[in-house]
């Protein structure tokens, strides 16, 4: 019974936790943000005191069920070893390892240290949290997007516009490509090992563990009933069983309750430490070891794609069908490609791309407070990335600044009205109180480069960036002061810019803007 409760918090978690990484519109945090916000190292440098008492106050009475409940990476890890055990050589398949502690602390030590010295992109490379939401995120989010956009499609034939389609794009290679290792070294580890990387890696999994040795309730042996079948250790992921000894190292067991549900002799049970009676010595005779296959609760997954289109009669039955399947491959090959009315000038000629420009500093968004302590506290879960509805933030490839997001304005701009980032993080490294403090961030300010102007490059009168700058900051003056009629150029006042792109990303400029913004190490309040 223990198991299946806790089975079924873990499935509601990762489900959930998976959605809030998915979710574009930023809906679901609503009801469930506090999922994200309750993961141990985001409360951690979030400084939430509560949450951070709770999660250790909930591993001194009931051990590491965080590891196997809440964690997403540890339930993925769960999930890879249960379909590895479906295969009939590999049941009962695990042994009991001696502990490598050496290896664990060190890796916590190092861990702390770079945290501490501000290289929060190497230890976001390991921690558990951030780790699982750069996998969503970069490897699964995509295919969760194309299915969007064909729901959008097929809904918008019906005449609903319940859905709506969003661009799928690469958003950093350096990110995609460490998740992909990520992901294959975990995956590896799980289907041969079950937990190795929990037990090995992980700096969570350490601290907790070191507090999971006192805790109230544990898994025990009644050695009264043991009859030495080795089933207990046989079926323990966190291979943390040493039944010779009849020893459980409870700073690697997670309380996944495994080894109840295999013991059929009902040795060991989840008690109070105080309930345990038995006498070392007090074994019933070994029984020859007898392969069991356990009933298991599988989930089952259907996927179900039906098209429908009205047809005239039966004779134009096949060529309906041939629209309609023409139209699908279309959409398939068409979600990977920005709207047509973005790219194309007039119905004429294709509009060129916009490059990234060089900035001497890279912009972080309002709320943030600054470079360095928003480098300090975000963990690059990805959460603001995936929610971000203007396309500004993405994973930055600095080496420095590896999958921590910064703010670019190649495919839009930071509008004043939106807030999404600061409401999703769970961190803390992003935080707003209001719409009326953001509009006051000053983040940069913008910079015209004259060689990129049109007003320069074809003699042609522009200023829009002045018509759509939220602030007023940019002003249009005669290019030669000595002729009033000559065509205008922008000036910037660096005092009112905050920042927001606006004039970046509406510049008509090709491939660079104009006008580009620079970031502020330091934000200022206008």
């Amino acid at each position: 019974m223990l198991r299946k409760i806790r089975i079924a918090l873990a499935i509601l978690f990762f489900v959930l936790i998976t959605l809030l990484l998915l979710d574009f519109t930023g809906s679901i945090h609503a009801w469930f943000g506090w999922m994200a916000k309750i993961q141990f190292l985001p409360a951690v440098l979030a400084v939430n005191v509560g949450v951070v008492i709770f999660l250790v106050v909930l591993t001194l009475l009931f051990g590491r069920v965080y590891c196997s409940v809440i964690c997403p990476l540890g339930v993925l890890q769960d999930i890879v070893s249960w379909f590895s055990g479906r295969r009939r050589k590999h049941r009962n398949r695990f042994v009991y390892r001696p502990a490598r502690t050496w290896l664990r602390w060190t890796v916590l030590v190092l861990f702390v240290v770079v945290m501490a010295v501000g290289l929060g992109s190497i230890g976001a490379l390991i921690a558990p949290y951030s780790a699982y939401g750069r996998m969503v995120q970069s490897l699964v989010a995509p295919f969760y997007d194309w299915g969007n956009n064909l729901l959008a499609w097929a809904a918008e034939r019906m005449e609903s516009y319940a859905f709506y389609s969003v661009d799928v794009w690469l958003k950093s290679l350096p990110t995609l490509l460490i998740a992909l290792a990520t992901f294959v070294v975990i995956f590896v580890l799980a289907w041969r090992n079950g937990r190795t990387w929990c037990n090995t890696i992980c700096p969570v999994g350490t601290v907790l563990g070191a507090l999971s040795r006192f805790s109230l309730f544990k898994p025990r042996f009644d050695l009264a009933k043991c009859n030495g079948c080795k089933l207990c250790a046989r079926n323990c992921k966190a291979s943390c069983i040493d039944p010779q000894a009849h020893q459980i190292d409870y700073s690697r067991c997670v309380a996944c309750m495994d080894c109840l549900e295999h013991c059929r002799q009902g040795a060991i049970s989840y008690t109070w430490r105080r309930g345990v009676s038995a006498a070392a010595g007090e074994q019933a005779p070994k029984a020859p070891e007898r392969p069991t296959v356990k009933p298991t609760v599988q989930a089952a997954v259907t996927t179900q794609a039906a098209a429908a289109g009205p047809s005239a009669d039966t004779a134009t039955a096949v060529d309906a069908s041939r629209r309609r399947f023409l139209g699908m491959v279309g959409l398939l090959v068409g979600t990977t490609l920005h709207a047509q009315e973005k790219k194309v000038d007039g119905g004429l000629a294709r509009i060129e791309k916009k490059r990234i420009p060089e900035r001497s500093m890279p912009i972080v968004p309002p709320g943030a407070r600054g470079l360095r302590e928003f480098l300090t506290h975000c963990t690059a879960c990805q959460l603001c990335v995936a929610v971000c509805p203007n396309e500004v933030l993405r994973p930055s490839g600095d080496l420095m600044r590896l999958m921590k997001p910064e703010m670019s304005y190649e495919r839009g701009y930071c509008r004043p009205e939106c807030t999404k980032c600061a409401e999703v993080c769970p961190s803390d490294a992003i935080h707003l109180s209001d719409l009326a403090e953001k509009s006051s961030i000053q983040i940069g300010h913008a910079v015209w480069i004259p060689e990129n102007c049109v007003v320069r490059t074809d003699g042609v009168a522009c200023g829009n960036c002045a018509r759509h700058c939220p602030v007023e900051a940019i002003h249009m003056v005669a290019s030669d002061p000595s002729d009033p009629k000559s065509l205008k150029i922008p000036t910037v006042d660096e005092a009112r810019c905050i920042g927001c792109g606006a004039c970046e990303n509406l510049c008509p400029a090709r491939p660079f803007s104009a006008i580009v913004v620079e970031g502020h190490s330091c934000h200022k309040t206008l």
